[in-house]
């Protein structure tokens, strides 16, 4: 019998209903502080811009024995649409279909998604809230996984990827998240590749959801979480903001925002902000407020290695990474968690065209045999390599004082820094001159009738002769000195001659980062 056309569509809008869900899988989502998987997908992108693929999807077989049924999409809902008005790619896992729990044709749309995304040079935003492997599936599940971790590294560096973890995400589900370049998490998400019942029947450890995997503990201790936000609305709407610095791919420039902030703009309030003496502490994030248009500054990793700062700001409405030390904490001084932190972020910033401002205030690298015997040498030959190797353009200023081998590896001359400034109070040296008057001089202070007088004289004198930013910058290590009042002024400049920039490097497969 001939059928007309509505029995077609009423057909349709029957499986397209199936793969809606119900008004009770809603309901059992937000008992739990959640939102379902299509709301986070109407926050994320733009109202009305976002369209689905794959709706009508199903398991390769119609159940599996002592598992529930799948339904249409199996579990995870992928599309495109806009976000800011520019295409990005995503796939939202729904916790209401087997627990969000990932089976072969679920992981194949996740990685069509990924692929298309790379294709098209769009972005990519995984939203995670899954039970992990779909156990009825067995090896087919797994090899989704695999097929996700390898989408996840062709299109490392050539599209943006961000995870955002929104529930569970366990066992080997958590490699994907740690492929991305960012990983977002809420209060109320946890991810471990164990979890408490299993680390206490081995290790006979009693520990929590939360303390084992929670957003706070990623945040703080492990670092694999980048931005923690106490609920879904906020999350989304963050993951939004940090799209608004990122281009949609490797070859596109990152988006310009004419700006409202006046580029000659002077900073007279800097000059009070930071201490001539080097041994008190200041906030750096006051300086990069000061700087930056409108005082907007988006940090990343805000919770871990708190004694160096990164995050994204606009200079003259262009995207910018800003690196800077922090003499809040540890006195700025860089140890194997700032290292790994610096590297990433600075990795990031080259792969996807983001210029490079670095605010320098270190005493060195943290002493110690904690530091020694965690690899503080592996790790801060990776800072040094990330630096070497980016070919975005390289500022940097010297707001107070650059010692040692920390003033090498933070985008100096000798790494290919393109316009590098210093303040006329910065210190430039081996080390701070007391330490290189005791070392130097010790045996000529203890004989002398007045230790600490002669000790002053000498310290004077090491800071007139070496101490100081004129010597650099008589060798042509700095390319000027500069009133704190005109960094601002001065970073415009700078940039926007060297957003021209064209540089490469000797051609080689790839090079071997310290690991």
């Amino acid at each position: 019998m001939i059928k007309d056309m509505d029995f077609y569509i009423q057909e349709l809008h029957k499986r397209k209903e199936i793969s809606a869900g119900t008004a009770k899988d809603v309901e059992r989502q937000h008992r739990k502080g959640r939102l379902t998987a299509r709301e986070r997908i109407e926050l994320l992108f733009d109202a009305g811009s976002f369209t689905e693929i794959d709706s009508l999807v199903t398991t390769r077989y119609d159940s599996y024995v002592g598992g529930k049924e799948s339904r249409y999409g199996d579990g995870v809902i992928t599309g495109f649409g806009l976000i800011n008005g520019r295409h990005a790619f995503a796939a939202s896992q729904d916790a209401a279909v087997m627990g969000g729990s990932l089976g072969e044709m679920h992981a194949n749309k996740i990685v069509k998604a990924m692929r298309m995304a790379l294709q098209y040079g769009c972005p990519y935003i995984a939203i995670n809230d899954s039970g992990g492997a779909r156990i009825q599936e067995g090896v087919d599940s797994l090899g989704g996984y695999a097929k996700i971790f390898d989408a996840n590294c062709e299109a490392s560096g050539v599209i943006p990827q961000i995870s955002v973890i929104m529930g569970p995400c366990a066992g080997g589900a958590v490699y994907s998240p740690a492929l991305t370049d960012f990983v977002f998490m809420t209060q109320n998400s946890y991810m471990f590749i164990t979890g408490p019942d299993v680390v206490k029947s081995v290790m006979q450890e009693d520990v929590t959801f939360e303390e084992l995997g929670g957003g706070l503990m990623h945040s703080q201790e492990s670092g694999v979480c980048h931005f923690l936000t106490t609920d879904d609305r906020t999350c989304l709407e963050r993951v939004r903001t940090l799209l608004s610095y990122m281009p949609g791919n490797n070859q596109d420039d990152p988006p310009y925002l004419p700006p409202v902030d006046d580029p000659e703009r002077r900073c007279p309030e800097l000059e009070q902000l930071v201490p001539t003496d080097p041994h008190k502490p200041y906030d750096v994030r006051q300086v990069v407020a000061s700087v930056v248009d409108d005082g907007r500054f988006f940090e990343v990793h805000q919770l871990w290695a708190e004694n160096i700062v990164v995050g994204f700001a606009r200079l003259n409405g262009y995207s910018v990474g800003i690196v800077a030390n922090q003499p809040m904490v540890l006195a700025g001084c860089i140890d194997i968690k700032a290292s790994v932190k610096a590297t990433h972020f600075i990795r990031i910033c080259d792969a996807y065209n983001i210029p490079i401002i670095t605010l320098q205030d270190v005493p060195g690298f943290l002493p110690g045999k904690e530091q020694e015997y965690g690899g503080i040498i592996r790790n801060g030959a990776r800072m040094i390599y990330a630096y070497s190797e980016a070919t975005v353009p390289k500022l940097m200023v010297i707001l107070r004082k650059s010692y040692g081998g920390a003033y090498c590896v933070m985008s100096s001359k000798g790494l290919r820094g393109d316009l590098l400034y210093a303040w006329p109070n910065a210190e430039i040296a081996v080390m701070g001159a007391e330490g290189a008057v005791n070392i130097l001089f010790r045996r000529e202070v203890t004989e002398a009738e007045d230790p600490e007088a002669r000790r002053r004289d000498l310290v004077e004198d090491y800071e007139r002769r070496f101490n100081n930013p004129y010597v650099a910058a008589s060798r042509g290590l700095i390319d000027d000195v500069i009133q704190p009042r005109d960094t601002r002024r001065a970073l415009i400049r700078a940039l926007e001659l060297t957003l021209s920039k064209r540089e490469r490097h000797v051609a080689k497969k790839h090079g071997i980062s310290p690991m």
